[in-house]
């Protein structure tokens, strides 16, 4: 194949993989690492192009020079960009020193008119070098990114690190060789690249679902105690009728309106008041199981919907242990508040088969209490 081809394959790949990347570090809240590796591959494309243009029979030292001086800062670039995607705490002055002597070497060599295997073997030295430390890190890191893609950077990248080293030795001896060396590294570098294209996809997608179970949470919860909510608890109430149409099993609604809750966020404030509906969530949770229902539906007033139970008299304990939990203290910033809570319950299938039905009897039990002296419950009784 000749020489023309492959480094206008290689030019070309290059520019698309640059464009793309670019493109890439333009999404909302993306990091760095696509920007710089845009940047890299874009030296790829002018140190690729500028061995094409300048390369003659007479001028093959200043062909290389410029190649030489070019390709450094695309494998500079590159670990740049890896540190920032990984969002590795390391400072950029070190590979920006290490190019410096690079580029020094490179000039040094062209102006002393240093023997070509030897001006080769020192770029090859510093290329290699910074490819050692992109195939150590994404191997080291290979588990932050989806499907393991990490670990074909550092596959490509120590092939590259052989290539490099052995390539101008092998050019020595069989000049004719050299096109099949640039196509060789052509192939690794697009393999290298890809698999960083890849691993922003991914990380993308990870944002992305990520996002979207954010979004779910603050659709069914309640975004200050992260109870459900009560869009949600219609929903799950459809699931317990399920499990409560078995035989000998009912299910209970209990509402709860908390007593003395108003002093507190007019003495105490609302953050201290919230603070406090947070502690009341979390006594909820504890004193139910994982198969009941914890829902706030207003400023101090919760529901807890009890499955699974084998006799109506189970809602008699549960209420007990739910009011128990409520009347302790709360401390909250070096200070103690003591609530009560009047309780409304109703039964399903006793009492009605919708929720709204049996909230409307919970509640309405619930005002029978407040009515009473407040601080306890009452189960709702067929008239």
């Amino acid at each position: 194949m000749p020489s023309e081809i492959v480094h206008t394959i290689g030019s070309t790949s290059y520019l698309v993989f640059s464009i793309l990347f670019l493109w890439m570090s333009r999404v909302p809240r993306a990091n760095s690492g696509p920007g710089w590796w845009a940047g890299a591959m874009l030296f790829a494309v002018a140190s690729r192009l500028a061995y094409v243009l300048l390369l003659t029979p007479a001028n093959v030292a200043q062909a290389v020079f410029v190649y030489a001086a070019l390709v450094v800062v695309e494998k500079a670039l590159l670990a740049i960009g890896l540190v920032e995607f990984l969002g590795l705490k390391i400072r950029h002055r070190w590979f920006w020193g290490v190019l410096c002597l690079a580029e020094v070497w490179v000039v040094f060599a062209w102006l002393a008119d240093v023997q070509p295997i030897a001006r080769s073997f020192g770029l090859a030295v510093f290329n290699a070098g910074f490819l050692c430390y992109v195939g150590w890190t994404a191997y080291k890191h290979r588990s932050n990114v989806p499907h393991r893609l990490l670990l074909v950077t550092a596959a490509a990248s120590a092939m590259l690190v052989g290539h490099w080293l052995s390539a101008f030795l092998i050019f020595q001896a069989i000049p004719g060789w050299r096109v099949t060396g640039f196509l060789l590294g052509t192939v690794l570098v697009l393999v290298q690249y890809l698999s960083l294209l890849a691993a922003v996809l991914a990380d993308f997608q990870r944002r992305l679902v990520q996002a979207e179970a954010n979004a779910l949470d603050m659709a069914f919860q309640d975004p200050l105690t992260g109870l459900n909510n009560q869009r949600y608890m219609n929903i799950l109430f459809e699931k317990a009728l399920v499990l409560a149409n078995r035989p000998h099993q009912s299910a209970a609604v209990i509402f709860i309106d908390l007593d003395n809750f108003k002093p507190i966020n007019d003495l105490a404030g609302h953050r201290v008041g919230d603070e406090v509906l947070r502690v009341v969530a979390d006594r909820l949770k504890k004193s139910t199981r994982s198969t009941d229902i914890c829902a706030r539906i207003g400023g101090d007033e919760f529901v807890v919907i009890c499955t699974q139970l084998e006799h109506a008299g189970q809602v008699v304990d549960i209420a007990n242990k739910l009011l128990g939990a409520l009347i302790a203290p709360i401390p909250v910033d070096g200070s103690s508040f003591v609530l009560g809570a009047s309780i409304g319950v109703s039964l399903y299938p006793a009492h009605g088969d919708t929720l709204a039905k049996l909230l409307e009897y919970a509640d309405s039990a619930m005002y029978q209490v407040k009515r009473s002296g407040k601080n306890g419950y009452r189960v709702h009784e067929r008239l």
